[in-house]
């Protein structure tokens, strides 16, 4: 295990970390990936430029070739090139990780990849505190598990993948145990998408699920699967829908996934994704951000519904 994980835990803006620690196990799956093509393997099926796994975490897409989002990711480097091998680690929704095995095979040709499911590993999540406190001296970080902040936005904190629980604890003494509904609110109300219910396999377009915006594409690698409508949307800089942190009236009812919103005048606003008790996402027409909104469910009172923009986002002139 030692020689199988890199860590990032020496690097110098590590610091031990206070907040809440939720376990993803139970909904996210670790796929290992690795050989001598791994990076050019990858750089022909993702978003983003594997180059910039030098840096640590990485956030990507894989895309069907007509553009859509398949999976969203995040790839972690586990070793460089070292005899001839190279070490990925890539996270992703658990629904997904069959699927992914298939669509990696499918354009395995005549590449020395080998790609593993690492069922030993689980990840973790740490969601920001109200302060970072340095490691104490005597205490060094195992070089048995790999920390990194997130690579989408700072909101979402850092990400840790280790073998155990008690490691974890061990490692991040100063954070309280949360759960998987801590994380998922947390998400929905700073408007971070995730997973097959947030980003369905087949029907999501990148730019609409704001993968610039998360750091998670790159427009200037070169070719790779689903890139030229991705590519054309973006230089034409026409979105008019974006997936956006909503606030509803009440709590979320089981029936509310791809509910209709519309305005108080009927008039159609988008689509709800997903959320849990009173918060969610949905894609909405940007021009109907602030208005009045209201989500339709057959046989049930409209529940009302507020959007905004998260804070996160570039503000105007920021040039993205």
């Amino acid at each position: 295990m030692a020689r199988l994980l890199f860590s990032l835990l020496s690097r110098p803006w590590f610091r031990r970390l206070s907040g809440t620690c939720c376990p993803l196990r139970e909904h996210r799956g670790l796929l290992r990936i690795r050989g001598p093509s791994t990076a050019t393997f990858l750089q022909g099926l993702i978003t983003n430029d594997t180059e910039c796994l030098r840096d640590g975490a990485l956030y990507a897409h894989l895309l069907n070739v007509q553009g859509r989002s398949l999976y969203d990711v995040i790839l972690y480097r586990l070793s460089g090139e070292e005899e001839g091998q190279s070490d990925v680690l890539l996270e992703c929704d658990l629904q997904a990780m069959e699927p992914i095995q298939k669509h990696l095979r499918l354009y395995n040709i005549r590449k020395k990849v080998e790609v593993t499911p690492c069922p030993e590993l689980s990840v973790w999540a740490v969601l920001p505190g109200q302060k970072q406190l340095e490691p104490p001296a005597d205490k060094v970080p195992s070089p048995m598990v790999v920390c990194s902040p997130d690579p989408r936005v700072p909101v979402m904190g850092w990400r840790v993948v280790a073998p155990t629980e008690e490691m974890v604890r061990d490692l991040l003494p100063d954070t309280q145990l949360g759960d998987y509904r801590d994380y998922c609110k947390h998400r929905y109300q700073h408007g971070v998408p995730e997973g097959v219910k947030d980003l369905p396999p087949g029907v999501a377009l990148p730019l609409e699920s704001n993968l610039v915006f998360m750091n998670g594409i790159s427009f200037c690698k070169g070719c790779y699967l689903g890139q030229e409508l991705t590519a054309r949307t973006h230089h034409t800089g026409v979105i008019r829908k974006r997936l956006v942190p909503v606030q509803l009236s009440s709590p979320l009812p089981a029936e509310s996934e791809g509910a209709e919103i519309v305005t108080t005048s009927g008039k159609s606003a988008g689509k709800f994704r997903a959320g849990v008790e009173d918060s969610g996402l949905a894609l909405l027409r940007l021009e109907h951000i602030g208005a009045e909104l209201q989500m339709k469910l057959g046989g049930r009172e409209p529940i009302g519904v507020k959007a905004s923009l998260p804070d996160w986002w570039p503000k105007p002139g920021d040039g993205a």
